[in-house]
């Protein structure tokens, strides 16, 4: 059994615990077990009851039972935990740091942050559990199918300073991606739609109205067979599969896409194909400093060798 004491914020593994406050019920229920069975119904009563075995939920330090009595104001602490988590083998490289800032080489197939059927195996996670900081959080997006350049604040106030950057459009992204190469298109070609929610509400689809995403787009090599092109992308904005997107909408998916045109879903431990896309640069004026930032990935997106593979035909 775990120690009757436990700091409410103390890191697992890397994993901060979730906060719960137990409100005021209109209908009696006996114990906290039952009432976050109630309350979280996709989670099976046996793995809450694992949670608590386990010293996972918590009140002020005190590991907390099957049977503690529900209590109206109490804020509990728990911990996410899954049954079996897909290790992903690849890893991540810290590329800079100082008092407020990390900036990250994020591996394809490594989530950001925790959600879904990944919890430990993320991006945040192994980071909270290299440094022992448990206030680090991601500035931006990068989707678990893209690789490189990520920054990562150290502290709350650093988080909001940085995100000021993204949210006035005060920082230079340019991506890397192999898509189809083109004849029937003009580079440099600026691109700009209006994106919205799609079907499933995980994807995105061109909508109606005033374009609300802009990208640049040019090609930087193409093959020696003349089939694919590694392509240089710049967006001023950043929503969701922004450039997956826009890069489908020209006729020129994104290599290994298992979103646009159509849905593919793949395993877990799948890691065959990973989608050729890359955050290969950011710029910004520090808004701390005043210095001039650029940070590079070492991942490169080898154009050559992806088209010399079979596997990358068909998809």
């Amino acid at each position: 059994m775990p120690s009757s004491q436990q700091a409410d914020g103390l890191m697992r593994q890397g994993i901060s615990p979730s906060k719960l406050y137990l409100p005021k019920l209109a209908q009696t229920v006996p114990t906290i077990f039952t009432y976050l069975c109630q309350k979280f119904p996709h989670i099976t009563p046996d793995e809450w009851r694992g949670r608590f075995e386990q010293g996972l939920v918590l009140h002020e330090g005190k590991v907390l039972t099957q049977d503690s009595p529900y209590q109206h104001g109490l804020t509990i602490s728990y911990y996410r935990q899954l049954a079996c988590e897909t290790i992903v083998p690849f890893a991540h490289r810290i590329i800079y740091e100082n008092d407020e800032l990390l900036v990250v080489d994020k591996p394809h197939f490594l989530t950001v942050a925790p959600a879904g059927r990944y919890v430990q195996q993320t991006l945040l996670a192994r980071l909270k559990a290299q440094t022992g900081n448990a206030n680090i959080s991601p500035v931006h997006r990068l989707d678990r199918e893209t690789a490189g350049v990520i920054l990562f604040a150290k502290t709350p106030k650093a988080r909001t300073t940085y995100q000021q950057l993204f949210a006035n459009r005060a920082i230079d992204k340019c991506y890397h991606a192999i898509a189809p190469a083109s004849e029937q298109h003009h580079f440099p070609l600026s691109l700009a739609l209006p994106l919205e929610r799609g079907e499933p509400f995980y994807t995105m689809k061109v909508g109606q109205g005033e374009p609300n995403t802009h990208t640049l787009i040019e090609p930087l090599q193409i093959s020696r067979d003349g089939k694919w092109c590694k392509y240089q992308l710049r967006p001023t904005t950043g929503k969701l599969h922004q450039l997956r997107v826009h890069m489908n909408y020209l006729g020129l998916a994104i290599c290994h896409d298992s979103f646009y045109p159509v849905i593919r879903h793949r395993a877990d431990d799948d890691f065959s194909k990973p989608l050729q896309l890359l955050a290969k640069r950011l710029s910004f004026v520090d808004p701390i400093t005043g210095e001039m930032m650029r940070f590079e990935s070492e991942f490169e997106l080898d154009l050559e060798n992806f088209s010399s593979d079979k596997s990358a035909d068909g998809l």
